[in-house]
Order: structure tokens, then sequence, then C-alpha cells
């Protein structure tokens, strides 16, 4: 994603117009179009100002990604209770088909005895809790997943 873009769904999220941030930082409605769409520039003072002006840190400006950045809000925002409703295979099948019928075909008892003895291991050698030990086993797979990639 390019800085431009970035500044674009920066500015957007905080619902202010191209004349409104221009006004504020004391430059042209053309100059903030011109950022925008990468034709130039904003100087390093005037980053930090449409940083601040957006909310953001620098870096996060730089890297500005409005899906992941309210995905994590959302994560953080949700309690274990609230989270403990959520039937996860029924929402994740939606994108992911294969998880509202694979329990028809797949042995899933051979498969949990398997990971049910990797959870144990890891609670015995690191004396991790029961959840760490899972979440250490999701992430090991989706390390995983990553290298085959």
């Amino acid at each position: 994603m390019s800085l431009g873009n970035n500044l674009f769904k920066a500015r957007k999220k905080k619902g202010l117009s191209q004349e409104e941030v221009a006004e504020r930082l004391g430059v042209s409605r053309q100059t903030i179009s011109k950022w925008e769409t990468d034709e130039t520039l904003p100087d390093i003072r005037q980053s930090k100002s449409l940083a601040t002006l957006y909310g953001l840190s620098l870096d996060e400006l730089i890297e500005f990604d409005v899906d992941v950045k309210e995905i994590q809000e959302m994560i953080d925002k949700t309690s274990d209770e609230v989270s403990d409703k959520i039937n996860w295979t029924n929402a994740w099948s939606k994108k992911y088909p294969i998880l509202a019928i694979y329990q028809n075909t797949v042995e899933v008892n051979r498969y949990a005895a398997e990971l049910d003895k990797l959870l144990d291991s890891l609670q015995k050698e690191y004396g991790y809790k029961e959840m760490d030990a899972f979440l250490v086993l999701k992430d090991i797979l989706a390390t995983v997943w990553k290298g085959r990639k």
C-alpha cells in the first residue's frame, strides 16, 4: 500500500475533507490531493502533523491499514465471555466452507487424540497452562502453514 493511499484512508476514517486537512495544516487542498495520489510527498514536519491530526503515530501513518487496525481494535474490545458465545466454526465457514463439512469425512477423533498429546507435551515440557499450550500449538500450526506458501 502506498503512502498516498494510507493518507487517503486515514483522512476518510477521521471523516475529514481535503479542504479541512489543508486548512489545519496551512497548505492548499491541491497539496493534500497530490500527497494522496503519490504525486508528491509531505515533508517530515507535515507528516508528523498529519499523523497527529489523524490520531496515529508516524509509524502507523506510514503503515496504515484500516482493516488490520480495526480487526485488532475489535479483538482488544472483545471479552472472553463474548468470545466464548461465538461459534467460530460457523463464523469462519462463511469464508472457508470446508469448516462446515469436514466433520463428515475426516476422522476427527484420531487427529484430536494426536493434538491432545501435543498439548499435554507442551504443558509438561514447558509448564504452560492449558490455554497457553493451545495458543502455542495454534501459532506453531500457523508457522508451518506460512512455511508451505
